[in-house]
Parts: structure tokens; sequence; C-alpha cells
């Protein structure tokens, strides 16, 4: 199922685009008509090559407690990488999911909000444009974030799933575009990344290079050898290469991939996040599944309830990604994380609203 069915049906979501209001301004130094201050709302907003994300939460103890989500595949980046710009259709596409975003943003009284594009817009010539735009039309304005904030912002959403008997281990996010890796470690009983790394492609761009709807076993073999040769010349940026000989860290993937990997490995009838989020995988479970995703059509690939229509096509690049990133970094495990960016700005926020707070 995708992103979009995913989290709109959970909440209710009307699918009509509505007109979009501009966000409100923070509300967090409004008191009710009892003194208090009002509750934090706290949104998060990841427009990605592929998807459109929104998150809004409060702080809820150590946590955070969901008030609301949309997601929707928008392909924002379909083409870029051949025509190196954004394309009407995909920027319409994404402006109608966006005053969806909007419109969320208003009705839950949002007190502090941040915007994030990666590389769909990072690598697009009209990719600041297209934002102006957006600005103009929703009230959304939005950062291009580094590749290196965008890795740092997926290990702080993800982190609390390295299991805590691990040395180290390996976050990989695999976008549309591009590729974030991050070797972790230990540290005082949290994580802190050691080395990192963006490969310049993701399943969207894998996918219009060598084919996404049908893929011939000699061709997802060429793309495995090709991308294992990218992942082969970054070397051991963090000197880790003997702990993951020794079967004393693991991976860690947030993204798409993993995330419907794991919705087939455990033949849900519908994608469950519940199910999903914190599933431990064996590198032979991960593996029986890409061989049975590769081995299918396009039209059986779509059948999967946890793959659907809009992921079909993209489903076996992903996998092409993950077997190349295991082949060069063997681990027994993959932990699968149905979080990410947008828990990891979540919690800047949450940062930033309590330091305000006692200001």
């Amino acid at each position: 199922m995708s992103d979009s069915k995913r989290e709109t049906r959970a909440n209710g979501e009307n699918r009509q685009d509505r007109k979009a209001r501009p966000p409100s301004k923070s509300t967090e130094k409004k008191r009710s008509s009892h003194g208090r201050r009002k509750p934090l709302r706290l949104a998060a907003l990841d427009l990605g090559t592929n998807n459109c994300r929104l998150l809004i939460a409060s702080p809820h103890r150590s946590g955070f407690r969901i008030v609301d989500a949309f997601s929707r595949i928008v392909r924002l980046g379909e083409g870029l990488s051949q025509s190196g710009v954004l394309s009407d259709e995909a920027m319409e596409r994404t402006i109608g999911a966006l005053k969806v975003c909007a419109d969320k943003v208003n009705r839950r009284s949002v007190s502090h909000i941040r915007c994030i594009a990666t590389q769909a817009c990072r690598g697009a010539a009209n990719g600041p444009e297209f934002l102006d735009a957006v600005t103009q039309e929703t009230g959304l304005k939005f950062d291009i974030i580094t590749t290196e904030e965008e890795a740092r912002l997926a290990v702080a959403g993800c982190a609390d799933l390295l299991d805590d008997d691990a040395e180290a281990g390996l976050v990989f996010d695999i976008g549309g575009g591009s590729t974030e890796l991050s070797w972790v470690r230990r540290k005082n009983g949290g994580a802190e990344i050691a080395a990192w790394t963006s490969l310049p492609f993701g399943v969207v761009s894998i996918a219009e290079k060598w084919g996404g709807h049908e893929m011939s076993e000699e061709t997802y073999a060429a793309v495995v050898a090709d991308v294992r040769k990218f992942v082969a010349q970054i070397g051991d940026p963090a000197g880790m290469k003997e702990v993951f000989a020794r079967d004393a860290a693991h991976l860690l993937g947030t993204s798409g991939t993993v995330t419907s990997i794991a919705g087939v490995h455990l033949g849900l009838t519908r994608y469950r996040r519940d199910r999903v989020d914190g599933l431990w995988l064996s590198i032979g479970d991960a593996k029986t599944v890409t061989s049975k995703l590769c081995a299918m059509n396009f039209s059986e690939r779509a059948s999967e309830p946890c793959i659907g229509e809009e992921r079909a096509d993209l489903v076996v690049s992903g996998c092409a990604i993950l077997e190349a990133l295991q082949a060069e970094w063997p681990a027994t495990r993959i932990r699968v994380a149905d979080r990410g960016l947008r828990e990891g700005v979540l919690a800047d926020l949450a940062r930033q609203a309590k330091a305000s707070r006692k200001r």
C-alpha cells in the first residue's frame, strides 16, 4: 500500500485538495483564558524526490504524541535525472499535496514548524524557484537541507532503534534521488555519527536509468554491481569493518524500501506501522523477499498490499541498493525503522521550543 493510503486513511483525510491558507504564526507565547500556555504543537514536513510527508505531534514524556499525519507519493523528481529540472506536472502534483499539508497545519494550531526539501530541490536547476512558488501558494517556507544534515536528521529520528548490545551500526536511508549512509557507534548510552556519506542515486533515479517496471535478472545484477562499486570506493571511513566482521554491528534501515520488504516478509494484508517499525529481519529474510520481488512482474508487485501500484516500479531498485550495501557491509541482521527525517526534525523543534520557554 502506498504511503498516502497508509496515513491518510488512518486520519480520515479528505483526498480533495482544499485551497490552503498560510500557516498561522507561532502561538507559543499565547495563553489561554485561564492564563496557561497553549500546548506545543510541532510539525515536520519532508519534501523528497518521491514523497511528501507531514507529521504533527506534541511532546509527550520522553517522546511524542502524534496529532496528525499525511503522506502522499508526488514524484517531484520524476524525469529530473534526464532533464535537470522539475517538470510542470510534478510541481503541480506536489503543490496540490502541500495545500493539504498547509490546511492541516492551520487546523491543528501548530506552534513550531520546519519544512525541509531534499535531493529533488537540491539537484534541480529550478528547485529554489519552485519553493518560492510553494510559499506563495501555500504559505509554507522550505529549507533545502544539505546531504550532511539529511543524514544527521535521519539518524536522530531512528537512533533509539539501535541495539543496545551492538557496538556500532550502519544507518541507511534509501531515498528517491539519493541514499544517505551513516556509520554510528555507541557512546555514553546514546549514539554518535562517526562518518557519513551520500550516494548520488535513489530508487527513482535508478528506475529511470535502468527501467523499473520490468527488470531482468541480468539488469538487476548489473545495478547491484554498479551500486556496490560506489559503496566500495567509500572504503572504511569510520574504521568499522572489523566490528562488522565480528558481527558486533547491524544495519538499520529507514526508507520505503525496507518497510515494504518488512511488510511483504510479514505477509500483511494491509500495511501496519505497529508491526513494521522496530522489526528485526535476518539477512536471509531480506534476501528471500528481494528474490521474490525480483521474480515478479509489475502487476504482481502492484498487487502486494505493502507495495501497491505507486511503488511497484521502484521497490526492485531499492532492493538492489540494499543488496549492494549488504555485500560491502555484511551483517546478520537489519532493523526496520518506519521513522526518520520527520522524527529528527521534531526532536530539533522540541529542543528549540523548550529552550525558548526557559528564556
